[in-house]
């Protein structure tokens, strides 16, 4: 099938460069939308000019392009591109349109959790301001002193910027040294986000949603790690079977969620810390889950947000409202605690070998001189590993085996770094 309207996807950079080759494969042309005339650093190589019928950089006569080019839709395909395809969509095709009013809480994790709270879901105390005496105020009135809390720029991006303050003493450091910097997007924290630190397993519920039905088309659990003064250090990633009794309780809160933030069309990306009084919202994406996620989904589930989304948007193919799991499937993220020069790589030769392995990603070589990992992004920075098998157990023997290559890693501490 074939047709000459095309999909406009906005920032399409990490997992939202697999729009383009999902609809070729439908017979759609695909155009790239571009918010700024360059990608931020972070996702300029996932960027592939090719892959698109034209690249349109945003402009004063952005509208009027859309009107000409008539797409099937307009979808976000990363953080960067969120807020715009929210107006575009808005001003020019309104039948689309996610609750205009609630575009900041789809972006800003601020917003986000102040809608949350608005629609009656519980959420984890925090205050985000670009004043520290706000910040000292709010400890006092909600009895914080003494609380571990977590710092973090309210519109960045891969962990970037999360740092846990045990305690909460010595706040004041990350907060100013982040505050008026940009992050990794390239935009400047104009303000921070000071919340308790939720204690519980972190988990995320992957979505397509249509005419304001939330569809999932996966749920994953992290394994975190504080790595040093940093938290939030990626560490493992394993789908789970819809059978599992905690995936209807998240995939519940998730929808709940999206209700509250005015997401009626696109991919969502929720992530929640299951506590002890139950599921608390750490931020949504309304766009694919990163890092190339949805082509993993595939092979796990046989299905993706993003093809979720082709399916809808030309008309070929039913979505479901769930999943099913084929494959038991983990990520293993590689880490280093150590800041130095990587003297040799040969333990890790033995991965690609392993019964499960499915994909891996080392970036590391040796003579590289690394830091420590200290969010997503320096994470791929080392490296991943993808195990995917029908039997369970043999992911869980491959993934000991790959820890074990990378406890041989040679990092030899540099003191320049």
């Amino acid at each position: 099938m074939s047709q000459t309207r095309p999909a406009v996807i906005v920032d399409p950079y990490t997992s939202g460069a697999l729009f383009a080759p999902a609809f070729h494969e439908a017979g759609v042309p695909v155009v790239a939308l571009l918010s700024s005339p360059e990608p931020p650093a972070v996702y300029a190589a996932s960027f592939r000019p090719e892959d698109y019928a034209e690249v349109i950089v945003h402009s004063g006569d952005t509208e009027r392009r859309l009107r000409e080019l008539d797409p099937v839709c307009v979808l976000p395909g990363c953080e960067s591109g969120v807020e715009l395809a929210d107006v575009l969509t808005a001003a020019v095709f309104p039948e689309w349109a996610n609750v205009p009013e609630l575009t900041p809480a789809r972006r800003h994790k601020g917003a986000m959790a102040e809608a949350v709270a608005l629609a009656g879901l519980p959420t984890i105390p925090q205050v985000c301001t670009a004043d520290p005496d706000e910040v000292t105020a709010w400890i006092e009135k909600y009895g914080l002193a003494g609380k571990d809390l977590v710092v973090k720029p309210p519109k960045s991006a891969g962990t970037d910027g999360v740092t846990k303050v045990p305690g909460g003493d010595g706040w004041r450091e990350p907060f100013d040294a982040q505050l008026g910097r940009p992050n990794r997007l390239g935009l400047v924290n104009d303000e921070l986000l000071v919340q308790q630190h939720a204690v519980g397993t972190e988990y995320v519920v992957d979505l397509f949603s249509h005419g304001g039905r939330h569809t999932v088309a996966d749920v994953c659990r992290y394994g975190k790690v504080d790595n040093g003064r940093h938290m939030a250090v990626y560490e493992s990633l394993e789908w789970l079977a819809p059978e599992d009794p905690v995936v209807p309780v998240l995939t519940d809160h998730a929808r709940q969620v999206l209700d509250a933030v005015g997401l009626r069309y696109g991919t969502a990306h929720v992530e929640l810390i299951l506590t002890d009084h139950g599921p608390r919202l750490i931020e949504v994406g309304i766009r694919p889950h990163g890092g190339g996620h949805p082509r993993y989904c595939r092979v796990a589930t046989g299905d993706s947000q993003v093809d979720r989304a082709v399916r809808h948007f030309t008309g070929q193919g039913d979505v479901p409202d769930g999943y099913q799991l084929r494959k038991h499937m983990r990520v293993v993220f590689l880490m280093s605690r150590t800041a130095g020069t990587v003297r040799g790589t040969d333990s890790l030769a033995v991965i690609p070998e392993l019964a499960a392995h499915h994909e891996s990603v080392i970036s590391v070589r040796p003579g590289d001189r690394i830091a420590v990992t200290e969010d997503l992004f320096s994470t791929f920075d080392l490296g991943f590993v993808v195990l995917a098998h029908d039997d369970p157990e043999q992911v869980l023997a491959d993934e000991a085996a790959v820890r074990k290559a990378e406890a041989g890693l040679e990092v030899r501490a540099d003191a320049q770094l």
